[in-house]
């Protein structure tokens, strides 16, 4: 009987680095950096100014090698096989490098045919991506006319003229306008739901905390780990109970030895889920608190970044 050949399984853990380093002269850029990106996922890469975020993400995309440490993206190594790695990601770089005489559809098709789409289909791509992002009127119009904004939705249409499974997304709401930042929120989902892995670096954390399934914190060139995944679910247990009377809100609590922060406004407590948290909302109905406001205290991800003990420059 003659054995069938079975198809390779499909790479789950869409991006891999483990113990990354890259150093410029005496500058440590990165000095400790692991992490996984699962395929299917959004995970939100943070840290300030400096940390080493950018740094990683060439090291990711192949553009830079790592001085240490070991890289897998969509199952290649990007220092040995980097026409594999760059065929497999999207890259949206902080600003775009863009032809100010080429128009959006003409910088889209020349991008698909750099990636060997014929031309044919890498035009037709280009006027779907232009649709999908809503430059669709700006298709024959040269770069040169986009507003800041603009140019982001270009660069990000770009990214995915060749249909990557891979996305590194650098500050992708820089510029962005309010409608703007919403549509990306819904887009990057949508990525994730087509099977892509979604790496995306943003210092707009209350917007991250709507998108991502996971977080990984960098500071001084390191990533946190499961300390700053402990810091975020510690975090997610903090709700906020606004009372129009807070001394009731505070008594109820005080004679049912409920821990509680006192606030000017009610009270800080906390919940270990949605379903526990219905629960108490009832129950302090029945006790006769008259609560006006009741939910997470804000964004698990800037309470975490601001109890870090993170650089600053």
């Amino acid at each position: 009987m003659t054995a069938t050949a079975q198809a390779p399984a499909p790479v789950r853990e869409a991006i891999v680095a483990t113990g990354v380093a890259r150093s410029f002269g005496s500058v440590h850029a990165v000095q400790d950096a692991t992490l996984t990106v699962p395929a299917g996922s959004v995970t939100a890469l943070i840290g300030p100014n400096g940390c080493g975020k950018t740094t990683l993400m060439l090291m990711l995309s192949g553009l830079l090698r790592p001085d240490a440490g070991t890289i897998t993206v969509a199952g290649h190594n990007p220092s040995t096989d980097a026409a594999a790695v760059r065929a497999s990601i999207g890259w949206m770089p902080d600003q775009l490098g863009s032809w100010d005489n080429l128009t959006c559809l003409q910088t889209l098709t020349l991008m698909g045919e750099a990636y060997r789409i014929p031309r044919a289909t890498a035009r037709a791509r280009g006027v779907d991506l232009l649709a999908r992002v809503h430059l669709s009127e700006f298709a024959e119009r040269p770069a040169r006319v986009l507003s800041r904004g603009q140019k982001q939705r270009l660069s990000l249409a770009r990214a995915l003229v060749h249909d990557p499974g891979v996305l590194l997304l650098d500050e992708p709401a820089n510029g962005l306008d309010p409608r703007s930042r919403i549509e990306l929120r819904t887009l990057v989902r949508e990525f994730a739901g087509e099977g892509r892995a979604v790496l995306v670096s943003s210092h707009v954390l209350a917007e991250l905390d709507e998108m991502v399934d996971d977080a990984i914190f960098m500071s001084q060139g390191r990533t946190l780990g499961d300390d700053a995944a402990a810091m975020v679910a510690d975090a997610k247990t903090k709700y906020r109970v606004d009372a129009l009377e807070p001394q009731v809100l505070h008594e109820a609590l005080a004679a049912y030895n409920v821990p509680f922060e006192a606030q000017e406004y009610g009270a800080i407590v906390r919940i270990d889920d949605a379903h526990k948290a219905a629960q108490a909302l009832a129950w302090l109905v029945q006790q006769g608190v008259a609560v006006h406001r009741f939910g997470p205290v804000g964004s698990a991800l800037e309470q975490t970044y601001m109890a870090m003990n993170e650089e600053r420059r």
